[in-house]
C-alpha cells in the first residue's frame, strides 16, 4: 500500500470522530426525533449524501457533481433540520432563507463552471485512489457541518428568541459579502470569456482591491450567520461558532488562497505588471481605494 493511501485510512476514523464530536456538542438542549437529536441526524445525512455520490463518481472517475453534490448537502440538512425540529420561528427561518440562497447561486456557478472547464485538476491524483478520493468526499461531508453548525443550530436548538438587533446586524454583514462575492464571480467570469484577456490576469473591479474578493465575501456571509444565530447558543452549542473560523482558516490556510497564489506566482511570477499588481492589492480584505479600474468594470 502506497504511504498516501496508508495515510489517508488512517486519516479516515479521525474525520469521522470529528463529526462525531460536532454532532454530540450541537445537539445539546435542541429539538429531537424518535429519541435522536436532529443536529446529529443533520450531520448523519450530509455524511450519507457524500458517501452515496462517491460510489458512482469513483465508478467513473469524474469529480464533475462533487461541488454540486456540496450544494445539494446544504440543502438537504438545512430543510431536514427546520422540517423536524419545526422550527418556524423568525430566526430559523431567515437562516433557512439565507443558506438556501447561497447554496442555489454557489452550486449552480460552480456547477456550471467545471461544466465549461471539463475538469478539475485538483482532483486529478486522487480520484484513482479509492480511499484518498473517499476521504475528499467525507471532508465535504464535514465542511458541511462545520460551515453550517451556527445555523443548524440556532434552527434545532430548543430555545427561541425573536428577531433582534443581531437578527439585523447578522442579515447586514450577510447580504454584504453575498454581494461582494456574487459580483466577485460575475466579472472574473466575464473577463475569463473574453478571449482578448487569455493568458491575462484579472486585476479589475473587485480585483483591483483584493486578489480573493469572492473568498472574502464567502467569509464575511459566514460571519453573519453565526451573528444571527449568536443569541440562541447555550452550552456546548457555543462550539458552532467555530463555523466562521472554519471557512476563514480552510480559505486562507488550506484549500483557497495558498493553492491559488501558488498557481498564479507559477504562471505570472516575475512579470512586472503582475509583481506589481500582488505588491499593492491586498490578498484578502479589500482596500477601500483602487487605483486599478473601476469598482463595477
Amino acid at each position: 500500500m502506497k504511504t498516501t493511501d496508508r495515510n489517508a485510512l488512517i486519516a479516515f476514523p479521525i474525520l469521522i470522530l470529528v463529526g462525531v464530536l460536532m454532532a454530540w456538542a450541537g445537539s445539546q438542549g435542541g429539538a429531537t426525533l424518535a429519541g435522536l437529536p436532529v443536529f446529529a441526524l443533520a450531520v448523519g445525512l450530509a455524511f450519507l449524501i457524500q458517501w452515496l455520490a462517491f460510489l458512482p463518481a469513483y465508478w467513473l472517475q469524474t469529480e464533475k457533481f462533487f461541488d454540486l453534490t456540496g450544494s445539494l448537502t446544504y440543502l438537504s440538512v438545512t430543510v431536514l433540520a427546520v422540517v423536524f425540529s419545526q422550527a418556524f420561528d423568525g430566526r430559523s427561518l431567515l437562516l433557512v432563507a439565507l443558506v438556501v440562497i447561497w447554496a442555489i447561486r454557489l452550486g449552480s456557478f460552480l456547477f456550471g463552471r467545471i461544466k465549461k472547464a471539463g475538469k478539475d485538476d485538483r482532483f486529478d491524483e486522487l480520484k484513482p485512489s479509492f480511499i484518498r478520493f473517499l476521504n475528499v468526499w467525507t471532508i465535504q461531508g464535514l465542511w458541511v457541518t462545520f460551515t453550517l453548525a451556527a445555523a443548524l443550530v440556532a434552527i434545532t436548538t430548543g430555545i427561541r428568541k425573536d428577531l433582534d438587533l443581531f437578527a439585523l446586524v447578522g442579515f447586514l454583514v450577510w447580504a454584504g459579502g453575498f454581494a461582494i462575492e456574487v459580483i466577485a464571480d460575475t466579472q472574473k467570469s466575464r473577463f475569463s470569456a473574453n478571449l482578448e484577456n487569455k493568458g491575462k490576469f484579472i486585476q479589475t473591479g473587485l480585483w483591483a482591491r483584493s486578489r480573493h474578493p469572492n473568498y472574502f465575501g464567502e467569509i464575511m456571509l459566514w460571519v453573519g450567520v453565526a451573528i444571527i444565530a449568536l443569541p440562541v447558543l447555550q452550552g456546548w452549542q457555543w462550539v458552532a461558532l467555530i463555523s466562521p473560523v472554519f471557512v476563514t482558516l480552510l480559505l486562507t490556510r488550506v484549500s483557497g488562497v495558498p493553492l491559488l497564489e501558488a498557481k498564479a506566482d507559477q504562471k505570472w511570477g516575475g512579470q512586472a505588471d503582475y509583481e506589481a499588481y500582488k505588491k499593492n492589492t491586498p490578498v484578502l480584505v479589500p482596500k477601500l481605494v483602487s487605483t486599478q479600474s473601476s469598482l463595477v468594470e
